[in-house]
């Protein structure tokens, strides 16, 4: 019995299932794409059709969760943090079913542009994960908060690399009357739809003693967190993690494409692969932060490092030829996921408790408003260079982390700069 009133509390098993659920998803929805774009006259002209559809789909997955996910939060904020987490399952599951009905149907590619219309229209990944991260911030102290939003996100990789893996097998298999990756997006529809239950029935959230202790304890050094709040730093924070998201967002979307054609020309089982291995850095970068952590190394300092890793790695994307160099080149971003969690953090640590759940949805949607602009661009650039230079587009992605890395830089030297001047009045 109090195993069960003890389970009912963790987000954990969540996150895991529906990321699970999600790594499906995304194999099938890039597989049946490629499929539906087969019968273009050449590569170039399937690789456009490719690109043109997901700058479309991505830009309605970047558009429509805006409003919604916005009224989710302040509802969230006014104590009902279940809610932004609850809804956009709801949309989850009703978009998931959606493609699946394609696969059976056979419609017209068409029809999936309303995936990311009902996935948005309940909030969408932006609320979801906003929800999931101010759950996880009110129910952690300010010392150890970075490493509990890190673990969850660790939990988020482990699930993906795990779903991923066999999520190319699984698109593979077929039976009489179910076509080639209907298992794959049926089992991708079962898994939200346990998660809506747990979700719904299961999870339990305390939120009167959650606030109550980050209250007293904000009663406690009540001054020390009130000067804390600044304006300028929670700026840098947004204008850093905005450029950083451009870059591997845009990096990461045309990657996509980028994989399936020659010279490595990824089926289903390599494309899975590739997800996994993306998803491997939750892993690394979590340990990452565990060892920074030990050896007393900034938030700012370790968002730096896990920004050179990525700018680095992505640089060399833009020159691979072959499937180990894929890899390869994917083993140099091994911290490249540090930065956003430990950014979350750092917001969190600047904003009252009462104020997670909008702070960290209106970080999530500027990501989406950014990505508005950039996602034509990054493909109109891909599809210009086919021919010369397909690995332009991740030089590009490059260049956008090193740009992110100055406000965070300027966060650094004027937090160093303030705990100087608490110290000297300390003294």
């Amino acid at each position: 019995m109090n195993f069960m009133m003890s389970f009912r509390k963790y987000i954990t098993p969540l996150v895991f299932c529906a990321q699970v659920a999600s790594s499906f998803f995304d194999t099938a929805l890039q597989m049946v794409v490629k499929e539906r774009c087969a019968n273009a006259t050449d590569q170039d002209s399937e690789q456009k059709a490719i690109t043109n559809f997901n700058m479309t789909f991505n830009m309605l997955l970047k558009f429509m969760p805006i409003v919604p996910a916005i009224l989710l939060a302040k509802v969230g904020d006014k104590g009902y943090r279940k809610v932004p987490i609850v809804v956009p399952l709801v949309g989850y599951f009703l978009s998931r079913a959606l493609l699946l009905l394609d696969i059976v149907l056979e419609w017209p590619l068409q029809v999936l542009y309303a995936v990311p219309v009902i996935h948005g229209l309940c909030g969408g990944f932006a609320s979801y994960w906003a929800g999931v991260m101010a759950l996880v911030s009110v129910c952690s102290g300010e010392e150890e908060r970075s490493v509990r939003i890190m673990r969850t996100e660790l939990v988020y990789g482990i699930a993906g690399f795990a779903g991923s893996l066999a999520s190319g097998h699984l698109f593979d298999l077929y039976t009489v009357g179910f076509k080639q990756g209907g298992i794959l997006s049926s089992l991708s529809v079962l898994l939200y739809f346990i998660c809506l239950l747990y979700a719904a029935f299961i999870l339990r959230f305390d939120h009167a003693s959650a606030l109550g202790e980050r209250q007293e304890r904000r009663e406690s050094f009540g001054i020390i967190n009130q000067e804390a709040r600044d304006k300028i730093n929670i700026a840098l924070l947004f204008v850093s993690g905005i450029l950083y998201d451009i870059a591997v967002a845009g990096g990461m979307e045309m990657l996509a494409a980028y994989v399936l054609k020659d010279p490595l020309n990824w089926g289903a089982t390599e494309v899975g692969y590739g997800n996994a291995a993306g998803f491997l850095l939750f892993i690394t970068s979590f340990l990452g932060v565990k060892m920074f952590t030990r050896c007393s190394v900034k938030d700012e300092s370790m968002i730096m490092v896990g920004m050179v890793s990525f700018a680095v790695g992505i640089y060399f994307m833009a020159f691979v030829t072959t499937t180990p160099m894929y890899f390869l080149a994917r083993s140099v971003t091994l911290f490249a996921l540090i930065p956003m969690p430990t950014i979350r953090s750092l917001l969190s640590k600047q904003v009252k408790g009462t104020s997670y759940g909008i702070t960290f949805v209106m970080l999530q949607l500027s990501f989406k408003l950014a990505s508005l602009v950039t996602t034509p661009i990054y493909t109109k650039i891909y599809q210009v260079t086919l021919d010369t230079f397909p690995g332009f587009v991740f030089i590009l992605s490059s260049i956008f982390t090193v740009l992110s890395m100055i406000p965070i830089s300027i966060v650094g030297c004027r937090s160093a700069r303030q705990n100087g001047y608490e110290s000297i009045q300390g003294n």
